[in-house]
């Protein structure tokens, strides 16, 4: 059985690219514990990061790497595949979409247990953390977030392209020189960027552009009728509440503004329910819920997007529409930031600043006289300090 496994894993070690290597997330696997899960949405890249840790750190007698959705997985068991490997002498296991074979986090605990000497590596869906505390593989595991490319990484694997990253202060108080300076010496920078907004956050745009959003439809499609009953232990059949929620996103055009009572009555579930299916859509990294800044916490979102514009844009070309100009970039503004809010005043919040968003012609009629309050705009440069660039924020670092 090793055998196979070997066999296979040499082949996809020597396919794996080593031209672009998303060094942030590799320095966390590098961790010196022994479990270590990469966790993220479908398509942003974890098998290729943990292919590029292997073929980078360890001999190949020395690892072995196993896919729990393989054929041959259901002929024997990751704790007997873990057990065998142990007694040839191996040193690190990597098990890749472990969301996919049945009772994973019980044989984890097990194998992380049993073999001390082990390192264990895996990924898998978005959604796996809601189960660590049934078997308490939260104390045992770190876990890394594995997020989409930003613009900034995007550039990067298209066109080998590496710029400068920026924090958010320097955005906001030389927005204007550093638009301008990398406008200037980078001609072509706003035409990448709105490459990058209908293709760019998921790395298989390389393989094939023209393929890539169905591509991205039928990942987003299994992420909806396999991922979510999988993790949540929910019946196949409510999965259609999923896509009408999706389908209300599509129709509506603008952000869409959350009102549970209506919704949840249209949708023929309570309010609870919508809530807990809103929360796991936006574990799934399909929808992004921003919700209005109080100093009350809030579990109800004021608004809904989707957490990135290549979703938006390619649910809206399956639904037969065009991706409302607006949207996409608040969608790609709230997703340059971990902790965003919408606001009454302007769009959004962010620490103690406002944010309005729109086009290269937007004035400051809305936050006319807010303090901390500046207009993001969707042009390639500016020479107003309160305007910035919307493409800029995706270079913070």
């Amino acid at each position: 059985m090793l055998n196979y496994f070997r066999n296979k894993q040499a082949r996809l070690i020597q396919a794996v690219p080593e031209n672009f290597i998303r060094k942030k997330y590799l320095k966390k696997i590098l961790s010196p514990n022994r479990l270590v899960g990469i966790i993220g949405q479908r398509g942003v890249g974890k098998t290729t990061l943990l292919l590029q840790y292997l073929k980078a750190n360890f001999s190949m007698s020395e690892f072995l790497y196993i896919s729990a959705d393989d054929i041959y997985i259901a002929d024997t068991t990751l704790y007997d595949l873990t057990d065998e490997f142990s007694i040839l002498g191996g040193k690190v296991i990597v098990f890749d979409e472990i969301h996919k074979y049945k009772n994973w986090a019980q044989e984890l605990k097990n194998i992380y247990d049993s073999f001390p000497g082990m390192m264990i590596r895996f990924s898998g869906s978005s959604m796996l953390n809601i189960l660590y505390e049934k078997y308490d593989l939260s104390r045992r595991c770190v876990t890394i977030h594995m997020e989409t490319l930003s613009f900034h990484e995007f550039l990067g694997l298209s066109e080998n392209k590496i710029l400068a990253q920026y924090s958010l202060d320097e955005i906001i108080t030389h927005g204007s020189q550093i638009s301008l300076d990398l406008a200037l010496s980078n001609t072509t920078l706003y035409s990448s960027f709105l490459e990058y907004l209908k293709y760019g956050a998921y790395p298989f745009f390389i393989e094939d552009r023209d393929e890539f959003k169905t591509k991205l439809f039928n990942a987003l499609q299994k992420i909806i009728n396999e991922d979510i009953p999988s993790c949540n232990k929910m019946e196949y059949g409510h999965v259609s509440v999923f896509k009408r929620l999706i389908a209300k996103l599509i129709e509506s055009g603008v952000p869409y503004k959350v009102n549970v009572a209506g919704l949840s009555r249209e949708l023929g579930i309570t309010p609870p329910t919508l809530n807990t299916y809103l929360d796991m859509l936006n574990d799934t990294k399909i929808f992004h819920s921003i919700k209005k800044y109080s100093a009350k916490i809030s579990r109800k979102p004021e608004k809904l997007l989707f957490n990135n514009t290549n979703i938006l844009y390619t649910f809206a070309e399956e639904f037969g529409v065009d991706a409302n100009i607006g949207t996409v970039r608040e969608t790609f503004f709230a997703g340059c930031f971990s902790q965003i809010y919408y606001s009454d005043i302007g769009d959004f919040r962010v620490q103690d600043m406002i944010f309005e968003v729109g086009g290269k012609n937007k004035t400051f009629k809305q936050i006319y006289n807010v303090n901390n309050s500046y207009l993001v705009i969707d042009t390639n440069y500016t020479t107003d300090s309160r305007k910035i660039p919307l493409w800029l924020f995706g270079l913070i670092n």
